[in-house]
């Protein structure tokens, strides 16, 4: 227990530790990253100055370039061009506070960054390598225009501040593993204080351990008075202190579940008991009868040997469902699963029922091509255990339903007679052991009363459940739902 609780504990305290690396490495990653965001700003905004600053030298230099020329058509130096035309492009107009800070040499006009019409079908980055920076001028009675390809220096400034980011991701990533490490050796001398104070808490605790003694002592000397008879009792939780009211709860969970069982056993005992005393007492009392005066009489003779053996074969089935069932409850059954079409098997219940009872109208509605991955002869045996009780408790003349039918993951064999029904009371308990319902008893039909019980254990095993619809004087349906293979 003290090895778990210290397990538990390191496992808690490395975590806690985790954490909190984690926190402080997040918000030192967190101020690099505010600080080249700062950066980063600078560094735009600087590129722009200096990309207008530029453009603007340009223009300068082309206006007194043209003041050389009595009549200026076109000029082209370098980059710029200056025209008398104006080219129409979709942008917007420079503000002119902005324009006083690039220290321009009093050319006036007006300033304009755009994209000519035929290039805004292109592209984003196209488009922004053919923005054009033009300067409308004033020279006389006449406007002259400039224009400088300025969106070649946007794309240079593009690449290389995604260079910078490349970069700073990298100066991040490293920075982030680098300072988990260092986190965890600077907290590592904390850690061991505190690893130290929590070793010298746990050996005080551990001096006054002596009540503790005590409340297990007590709670052994209450679990040792539980015996069989007194299975039902259970230990009071309020008693202890706090680290045992897990323990003695859970106790009492178990005795819960042992006096369950016990009770279950006791029960089945019993009725068994009961079941066999009677074919036993009638054995009895036709031996007693040819004791003293079936010897002669022949009629006495055969009677007896008659009613001896029907409740002989009675006790040898009773048995052997008696075996099938404690079989059932060790586990020891084993299943052998197969593929199989459910409508061959029905079409097998349906040519013995016939053949055995002929008082009944057996009829069958089946859509086939209804296969199931089970064991075939369990079953068979589930369905015939329907057959039967649906014989025993339907008048003659009367019908008697096989369906198979089923959808798209599940297959439904459904066993409906017109025979007395079931009360609506008795219908949750038909599939216990050993239950009979008045009616049932009533109509002297046999039976021991676990034939359902084992149908619902072979159901159970295959995954499947029960569907029951009854009414009394009108008839049971009881439908098997299975999945489908």
């Amino acid at each position: 227990m003290n090895r778990t609780r210290s397990t538990a504990s390191g496992t808690i305290r490395n975590r806690i530790q985790s954490s909190l690396v984690l926190r402080l490495n997040v918000r030192m990653m967190g101020r690099l990253l505010a600080g080249f965001l700062s950066v980063n700003m600078v560094i735009i905004l600087i590129s722009f100055f200096v990309v207008f600053w530029n453009a603007e030298n340009g223009i300068d230099g082309m206006v007194q370039l043209s003041t050389r020329f009595d009549n200026v058509g076109e000029l082209q130096f370098g980059k710029f061009q200056l025209v008398q035309e104006e080219e129409i492009l979709s942008g917007f107009e420079i503000n002119q506070t902005f324009l006083e800070y690039l220290d321009r040499d009093d050319t006036g006009g007006t300033r304009k960054l755009g994209i000519s019409e035929e290039d805004l079908q292109k592209d984003i980055l196209q488009r922004i390598e053919t923005i054009k920076y033009s300067a409308r001028i004033q020279m006389g009675n006449n406007d002259i225009f400039i224009y400088y390809p300025i969106g070649n220096d946007f794309m240079i400034l593009l690449g290389l501040f995604l260079i910078i980011i490349g970069f700073e991701i990298i100066i991040l990533t490293t920075g982030f593993v680098k300072g988990s490490r260092m986190i965890r050796r600077t907290l590592r001398p904390l850690n061991e204080l505190a690893e130290a104070a929590r070793s010298l808490n746990q050996e005080v605790a551990s001096m006054g351990s002596k009540s503790q003694d005590r409340y297990l002592k007590d709670l052994a000397g209450a679990i040792s008075t539980i015996d069989a008879n007194r299975l039902d009792e259970q230990i009071s939780v309020d008693s202890y202190q706090e680290e045992l009211k897990g323990l003695a709860a859970a106790i009492n969970q178990m005795l819960i579940r042992i006096n369950n069982s016990y009770q279950s056993q006791v029960q089945f005992v019993s009725d068994a008991s009961h079941e066999l005393r009677t074919p036993i007492s009638v054995i009895q009392g036709y031996v007693n009868l040819l004791d003293r005066w079936g010897k002669n009489d022949e009629k006495t003779l055969q009677e007896s040997i008659d009613a001896i053996k029907g409740e002989t074969e009675s006790m040898k089935e009773l048995v052997e469902q008696l075996l099938f069932l404690a079989r059932g409850d060790n586990e020891t059954i084993q299943l052998h699963k197969e593929t199989f079409d459910v409508c061959e098997v029905i079409h097998e219940i349906a040519r013995e029922a016939e053949m055995i009872d002929a008082s009944h109208d057996f009829q069958m509605d089946l859509k086939c091509q209804a296969f199931v991955d089970a064991d075939k002869q369990l079953i068979k045996q589930a369905i015939r255990i329907l057959v039967d009780n649906s014989i025993k408790y339907t008048p003659e003349g009367e019908k008697i339903i096989l369906r198979v039918a089923g959808d798209e993951g599940t297959i439904k064999i459904t066993v409906q007679d017109s025979g007395i029904g079931i009360p609506p009371e008795s219908i949750p308990r038909i599939f216990d052991r050993f239950y009979r319902s008045d009616e049932s008893r009533a109509r002297k039909t046999g039976g021991s009363g676990l034939g359902l019980s084992i149908a619902q254990w072979i159901i159970e095993r295959h995954d499947a459940h029960f569907e029951v619809l009854s009414r009394v004087d009108i008839g049971t349906r009881i439908t098997i739902v299975m999945p489908r293979a």
